[in-house]
């Protein structure tokens, strides 16, 4: 081959070579919600997916996005996350303690959307500012909530002096946030039923107290155990015409009264956000825990309706959201 010839096929297999380094990467965003599926078409999936949009990540361009669900059994997360690692993800959204304590030990970066309680007083990281190791994500200001979630209760029902509690005590992050909700009740006057649940046989055990002991109100305290059991709890509040206040505002959307917490679109932007960060190289123990920065009010006014129950006017100006 001549020498003019050859220097011509090498810059031409240069060249071949530098678009082929130069072609856009494309990465694998996983996501683990324990209570039920979060794939690409279900509501929470399509968040996911959107919120990764607006940062440059499209499916089916430059993103994969993979979901599996226990669908409440604690026993599967590890080996559904370590499935996940084996598909090559490189970043893991995640709701709820459990799931962050088995992500944490398989070493991927994870980002806690929703459903963590305080990762500080749990040990899941060193602090807010400086989470270390392989988490960061959104979170949970659970004294403010839950004295507000209280006032709320109060609001709807002046003469409340007593509220039942009902949160997974198997679950040491939800079982933290139980904790701030009953300190916050006792402070601002009120005496707590403590009905902590294990399985889906207790919630029997806990409408049997609750019959005994009549409350004046009901706070649920979100996790996987509850959130599947979500309707018996609808169901018994409906019955016994017990005002009842959920953390996040697709419960109140599914059937329960009324609901205050975090805004859940804005905490998978949030989290979508930190997924790009570290897709770009970020460390996540070197990532702060952000804090959500809207709070929806959501009184569904058919349960209300249903419940012959009246709600004040005061507080249907509060809400963000009236469901009728």
């Amino acid at each position: 081959m001549r020498r003019r010839e050859f220097l011509s096929v090498l810059g031409a297999a240069a060249l071949l070579g530098s678009k082929a380094d130069a072609a856009p990467r494309t990465y694998r965003l996983a996501a683990m919600n324990p209570a039920f599926p979060m794939p690409e078409g279900s509501p929470f999936g399509d968040i996911i997916i959107k919120a990764m949009a607006k940062y440059g990540y499209v499916v089916g361009q430059n993103l994969i996005y993979d979901s599996l669900c226990p669908m409440g059994d604690v026993a599967k997360i590890a080996p559904m996350l370590a499935e996940l690692k084996s598909r090559g993800a490189d970043a893991i959204i995640i709701i709820g303690y459990p799931t962050a304590v088995a992500a944490k030990a398989i070493g991927i970066p994870i980002v806690a959307a929703v459903g963590l309680g305080d990762p500080v007083a749990t040990g899941l990281i060193q602090s807010q500012a400086h989470p270390g190791g392989n988490l960061t994500g959104i979170s949970d200001v659970a004294a403010m909530l839950s004295t507000k979630r209280l006032s709320l209760l109060k609001e709807l029902s002046p003469k409340l002096r007593k509220v039942a509690m009902l949160w997974n005590k198997d679950d040491l992050g939800m079982t933290q946030r139980y904790a701030t909700s009953a300190k916050s009740a006792e402070a601002m006057g009120f005496s707590v039923q403590a009905l902590g649940v294990a399985e889906p046989d207790d919630f029997e055990e806990a409408f049997a107290a609750m019959k005994a002991e009549h409350p004046d109100a009901i706070l649920m305290v979100t996790d996987s155990l509850t959130n599947l059991n979500r309707k018996r709890v609808f169901e018994f509040a409906a019955a016994r015409k017990l005002p009842a206040i959920y953390e996040y505002d697709f419960l109140a959307r599914d059937g329960g009264l009324m609901s205050y917490g975090p805004d859940i679109g804005e905490s998978f932007d949030r989290a979508a956000a930190l997924v790009d960060r570290i897709f770009k190289g970020a460390n996540p123990g070197d990532l702060p825990f952000e804090e959500p920065t809207r709070y929806p009010l959501v009184v569904n006014l058919k349960t209300a309706r249903a419940m012959g129950l009246e709600i004040p006017p005061n507080l249907l100006a509060l809400a963000d959201e009236v469901l009728e």
